[in-house]
C-alpha cells in the first residue's frame, strides 16, 4: 500500500523531533530571533492597536478584493506596465516561459520569492535549459543544495555555518575554515557578474499597492533592488492576497513586517516600483509584468471563516514560536507555506484531502495567534479546518466508528462507570499507545471514575 502524505509526515516527524542536532541549531537560530523581536516590537507606542488597524484593513481588501485588484491593475498598466492573471502554477509558469522566448532570454537572476517556490520556477526553468540564479544568499544556499527554503524569512536556517563552508568548498573551492564573511564575499563575487548578464529579473513582492499601481519589496541584501534595476525586463509574481488599498498603508505594514520578522525597525533595503524605466530614467528595466497568482487562494477566500487566512504578510513570527515547528522542523510539512499559518492554508491550497492532517499538526497553545501581527486567530481556524474534513466525509470509516462509539458511551455514565480501570487501561493501551507515541508512557487511568469517588465519599459523610 503506497505511503500516503500524511504517514510520511508521521514518519519524518518523528524522526526529527529526536534529532538532537537540529534541535540545538533552530533552538539557536530561533532564540536570537526571539530576543530580537521583543526588543523590536517593544518601539511601537501601541502594539495592539497597530495589529487591531492592520487585520481591519486585510479585511476590508479581502471583503472587496475584486475591487483592489482591478485598481492595481488599472494604475499599473497606465504607468507602461504590463499584468498577467495565473489560474494555476501551470499558467505562472506558461506565461512565464513565453515572456523568456519572446525576448529570447537564457538567464535569469531571481530574488528571494515564496511565490516562485511554490509554482516550483527553478526546476521548471532549469528542463527549458535556462540559467536561474538565487540572489539571495539563503537562497543561493538552498539552490546548491537542491532543496527547498526551511522558512519563510531564513531559508537555509538548518544548516550550521560548518555544513555551508563545506558546500562551498566543495562547490567553488573556497576554504573549508570559510567565515560567514568569507561565505558572503564569495557569494557576492559570483552574483555580481550575474545581474550585469541576466537576461530577466525575477522577483516576488511583500505588497501589491492598489492606489498607485506599484509593488513594494522589502528585503536585508540589496540583492532584490539589483535584480530589478540591471536586467533589461523585470517579472513580479505575486500572490493575489498581497493587495493594499494605499501607498499610505505601508507606514503600518512595513514595521509590522520587520519588527515581527526579524526583529528590526525597518528592514534595510524597502523598494516601491511602479513600472518600467521612464524615457527621462537611467536606471530600471524597460519592460515590466506583474503576474497575479491565484493558485488556489480563491478556494481560501471562499470559506467566509477561514478567509482571514489570506491576511498573511509572511513575517514568519508564527513559525518561530510554535512548538511543533521548532520540533519537527520546516522541511517535513512538505508544503510551500510550514507551521501553522501553513497549516491553515495548505489544506485549501493544495486540497483537504491530501492535507488535512496538518491542521492536527498543533497543540493548539495558542501563541500563533498572540503574535500574528495582523492579528489571524490561527488555531480556530485550524479547528474549523478539522470540521471541515469531518463534513467533508474526509476521515476513514475506523475513525468515525470509533467516535461514534466514543460519543454514545461517554454520554452514559453507567456505561463508562461499567468497567473498572483496569479494564479501561487494558483497552487504551492496546488501542491508543501507537497515537500517544512511542517516547511516551500513557498515564494510568484511575481504578475508579470521579462519579464513582464521589458518592463514595459523600456516602461515607451521611
Amino acid at each position: 500500500m503506497a505511503q500516503t502524505t500524511a504517514d510520511k509526515f508521521l514518519q519524518e516527524s518523528a524522526s526529527k523531533s529526536f534529532d538532537m542536532q537540529h534541535r540545538q541549531i533552530i533552538q539557536t537560530a530561533i532564540d536570537k530571533y526571539t530576543v530580537s523581536a521583543e526588543v523590536g516590537q517593544q518601539k511601537f507606542f501601541d502594539l495592539d492597536n497597530a495589529k487591531t488597524k492592520a487585520n481591519l484593513i486585510k479585511w476590508k481588501t479581502m471583503e472587496n478584493l475584486d475591487r483592489y485588484l482591478l485598481d492595481f491593475e488599472s494604475n499599473f498598466t497606465a504607468r507602461g506596465g504590463k499584468v498577467i492573471w495565473a489560474n494555476d502554477a501551470n499558467e505562472a509558469r506558461e506565461e512565464i516561459a513565453r515572456i523568456m522566448e519572446r525576448h529570447q532570454a537564457n538567464s535569469v537572476v531571481k530574488s528571494k520569492s515564496m511565490a516562485t517556490e511554490e509554482i516550483d520556477l527553478n526546476h521548471f526553468l532549469a528542463s527549458k535549459q535556462i540559467e536561474c540564479i538565487e540572489s539571495d544568499l539563503g537562497e543561493f544556499i538552498i539552490q546548491l543544495l537542491d532543496q527547498k527554503p526551511y522558512h519563510f524569512v531564513t531559508p537555509a536556517m538548518h544548516l550550521t555555518l560548518e555544513e555551508i563552508a563545506k558546500l562551498f568548498h566543495e562547490k567553488f573551492e573556497t576554504p573549508l575554515e570559510a567565515t560567514a564573511e568569507d561565505i558572503t564575499m564569495k557569494a557576492r563575487e559570483l552574483l555580481r557578474e550575474k545581474y550585469l548578464t541576466a537576461d530577466i529579473g525575477i522577483t516576488g513582492a511583500n505588497f501589491l499597492l492598489a492606489d498607485s499601481g506599484s509593488i513594494a519589496i522589502s528585503e536585508n541584501e540589496g540583492n532584490a533592488r539589483l535584480t530589478t534595476t540591471f536586467p533589461k525586463v523585470h517579472i513580479a509574481v505575486v500572490g493575489i492576497e498581497k493587495v493594499i488599498p494605499s501607498i499610505k498603508d505601508l507606514d503600518l505594514y512595513w514595521p509590522l513586517l520587520a519588527t515581527h520578522g526579524t526583529g528590526q525597525n525597518l528592514t534595510v533595503y524597502n523598494s516601491i516600483i511602479s513600472g518600467p524605466k521612464s524615457p527621462t530614467e537611467r536606471d530600471g528595466p524597460e519592460e515590466m509584468y506583474v503576474i497575479l497568482l491565484d493558485n488556489g487562494r480563491t478556494n481560501v477566500l471562499e470559506q467566509k471563516e477561514q478567509r482571514q487566512g489570506l491576511y498573511c504578510i509572511r513575517c514568519g513570527a508564527c513559525l518561530n514560536v510554535c512548538p511543533i515547528y521548532q520540533n519537527i522542523g520546516g522541511h517535513t510539512y512538505k508544503t510551500t507555506y510550514q507551521g501553522p499559518i501553513g497549516s491553515l492554508i495548505s489544506p485549501h491550497l493544495s486540497g483537504m484531502k491530501e492535507f488535512k492532517h496538518l491542521s492536527y499538526a498543533s497543540s493548539l497553545c495558542g501563541k500563533c495567534t498572540e503574535v500574528c501581527p495582523v492579528g489571524i486567530d490561527i488555531q480556530k481556524m485550524l479547528l474549523l479546518n478539522r470540521r471541515d474534513a469531518v463534513q467533508q466525509d474526509l476521515v476513514s470509516n475506523v475513525e468515525k466508528k470509533g467516535w461514534s462509539l466514543f460519543t454514545w458511551a461517554i454520554q452514559k455514565r453507567s456505561i463508562i462507570d461499567l468497567f473498572g480501570g483496569k479494564f479501561k487501561n487494558f483497552f487504551v493501551k492496546r488501542f491508543f499507545k501507537k497515537a500517544w507515541g512511542e517516547q511516551r508512557e500513557l498515564p494510568p487511568i484511575a481504578a475508579k471514575s470521579f462519579s464513582q469517588q464521589w458518592k463514595k465519599k459523600h456516602k461515607k459523610d451521611k
